[in-house]
Order: C-alpha cells, then sequence, then structure tokens
C-alpha cells in the first residue's frame, strides 16, 4: 500500500499569532506621510518614518512570537529552491524592468539621467554590486514580504471561507504592494520609476504566499536590482 503524499506545508495557526495587527502601523504612517504639507514631507525623518516605524514593529512583533524563521519561510530547506526559483524570476524581472527603464520610460518623454545622482547610484560599483544591494534586499524582503504582507494576510484570513481566498489573500498582496511601491523614500528617489515597483511587489508578494519561501524573494529583488542597476549605470556612463 503506497503512503499518502504529504499536504501542503501550513504555517502555524493564526490563532497562535500575537501581534498581527502590527502591520497596520506602517501601513497608516505611509498613507499619512501624503496627508502631510510638502514642508513636512522635505524632512528626512518625515521621509523615513514608516519604514522606521516598519522594522520597530517587526521588533515587537518578532519578541512577542515563536516559530519566526518558519512564518518568514526561512528554514535551511527552502535554500536551494530560494537560489534556483529566485535566480529565475529576479533575471526575468530585470531584463523586463531594465527594458521599461531605458527603452519606455524616455520613449514617453522622461528623462532618467537623475538615477545618477540618486544614493545608490553615487556608491561605488563594487560596494552596491552584490554586498549593499543583497543586504538592501535581505532588509526590504524581511519587512515588507515577510512582515508586513504576511501579517495582512494572517489578517484577512478571517474574511475568506475558500482555502484558496486564504492563501492568495488579494487584500493583504494588493496593499503590500501599494505600500512597497508608495513607500515615499522609494517615491523620493526614484520618482516616476516607482511605478515599477508596484508590479514588483504584486509578483513578489504572490511567490511569498503560494510558496512561504521568503530566500525565493529575497534572492529575486537583489538579482533583479543588480541586473538594472549594472545596466542603467552603464547606459547612463
Amino acid at each position: 500500500m503506497m503512503a499518502p503524499e504529504p499536504g501542503p506545508r501550513t504555517e502555524p495557526a493564526q490563532a497562535n499569532e500575537w501581534g498581527a495587527a502590527l502591520a497596520l502601523l506602517p501601513t497608516a504612517a505611509t498613507l499619512g506621510f501624503y496627508a502631510l504639507p510638502t514642508s513636512l514631507q522635505e524632512q528626512t525623518l518625515i521621509l523615513f518614518a514608516p519604514q522606521i516605524i516598519a522594522y520597530l514593529a517587526l521588533g515587537v512583533w518578532v519578541t512577542r512570537n515563536r516559530d519566526i524563521v518558519s512564518r518568514f519561510g526561512l528554514e535551511k530547506c527552502n535554500v536551494r529552491d530560494g537560489l534556483r526559483w529566485g535566480l529565475l524570476t529576479g533575471l526575468l524581472l530585470g531584463c523586463l524592468n531594465t527594458f521599461v527603464i531605458l527603452s519606455v520610460y524616455p520613449h514617453l518623454g522622461y528623462d532618467i539621467s537623475f538615477l545618477k545622482t540618486t544614493p545608490h547610484g553615487r556608491l561605488p560599483l563594487l560596494v552596491m554590486v552584490p554586498w549593499f544591494i543583497f543586504g538592501i534586499a535581505f532588509l526590504i524582503e524581511l519587512n515588507f514580504r515577510g512582515f508586513l504582507l504576511g501579517r495582512l494576510a494572517a489578517l484577512e484570513s478571517g474574511l475568506w471561507r475558500s482555502g484558496l481566498a486564504q492563501q492568495l489573500s488579494p487584500l493583504a498582496l494588493i496593499t503590500g504592494a501599494l505600500i512597497f511601491a508608495f513607500d515615499p523614500f522609494m517615491v523620493n528617489t526614484f520618482q516616476q520609476l516607482h511605478w515599477i515597483a508596484v508590479w514588483d511587489g504584486l509578483i513578489w508578494g504572490a511567490i511569498w504566499l503560494r510558496t512561504k519561501n521568503l530566500y525565493i524573494t529575497i534572492v529575486a529583488h537583489a538579482i533583479e536590482v543588480i541586473v538594472m542597476y549594472s545596466a542603467v549605470r552603464f547606459a547612463l556612463s
């Protein structure tokens, strides 16, 4: 008699999770930023306030919950799939977004030369690639996918009776992608290019919700940025 195939891996019961609502704090901070007058939005502390609040909320959440590694999908068994699918996803998105930045946006009349003066553009190439980029990718994915999206999905899970809807968490997915794309620092730094982050956020978010493997989104994020950064830097040099 054949043994039954193992069912899909599930997260720890949401009832055992404390403080999923903490994800609403950076969400509210991002929305609140755009309600402020321009004079306040230009202040550095306020510009970074949503991210600061997000990491503080993440820190509090981590101290009050168990199974953090499994909730984020950072188990060792996920590393191989994370590298394989993350590399593929990152290369595909990197090539697509590089085309959009170098061809589509200039064709629409946008000037992308400002990218040379961003904080990322001013750093030496050997600092950005790959060390700084991988560090940024890890922190951003831990925050926006592992914490923000994961906790919003936990809050949303009670709204649906369908298991598929609970797994896809459409409201959390869309909200997480928009909060990611409209992060004040993102908008201030990359200007009109921040819209690219909307479909990045949707794709990375859907991957994380489907696989619960944060290594995939970390690697995909890093590889995509390396491809875009290298190509755009070369094109603008």
